[in-house]
């Protein structure tokens, strides 16, 4: 009988990474001539979120193109980002709150096992454990095509493959 194989499906932030492509889109915004005089700034706000400010829309919709260069940069999926499409006025200034998504919800947790279950190749299991998805299977052919299969599939999730035995 031979063992089986897994790997875990999870959508974890690097935060070093995220907190490297924030200072220098803010180390950006204060240099740049387009944005001089907008009060274009931005920031983290609370422990898992970021927030632009400017003094029109635009500027902050270009603070945050200039943020989501910086990431992708970076390699951090612009997936993580939880956004508004509108920035909200507040005083003078214009704001923008983005979240920053971690973890696989138990609604998208079900998707994906039923995506291996339906598209999958026989034989292979998910099990859901918490904020991430064991996948296990006797052969690691069957692994590695689960992993394409969830890599195409267009989910609203940063997947990472971890701990692959």
């Amino acid at each position: 009988m031979a063992a089986e194989s897994s790997f875990d499906v999870v959508s974890k932030l690097d935060r070093q990474e995220v907190d490297n492509a924030l200072n220098q889109a803010a180390k950006e915004l204060s240099q740049r001539f387009d944005f001089k005089g907008t009060g274009a700034g931005i920031s983290w706000s609370g422990d898992q979120g970021v927030e632009i400010r400017a003094n029109s829309e635009e500027r902050v919709k270009a603070a945050l193109d200039v943020f989501k260069q910086k990431l992708v940069a970076r390699k951090v999926s612009l997936k993580v980002l939880d956004t508004d499409d509108e920035p909200k006025p507040s005083g003078k200034e214009y704001r923008l709150p983005i979240s920053l998504k971690e973890g696989i919800a138990s609604d998208d947790a079900k998707k994906i096992s039923k995506i291996i279950r339906d598209e999958g190749p026989k034989g292979v299991k998910a099990q859901i454990q918490g904020e991430e998805l064991r996948v296990s299977s006797k052969k690691k052919d069957d692994l590695q095509s689960v992993m394409t299969l969830l890599k195409d599939k267009d989910l609203d999730l940063a997947l990472q493959f971890v701990n692959y035995r």
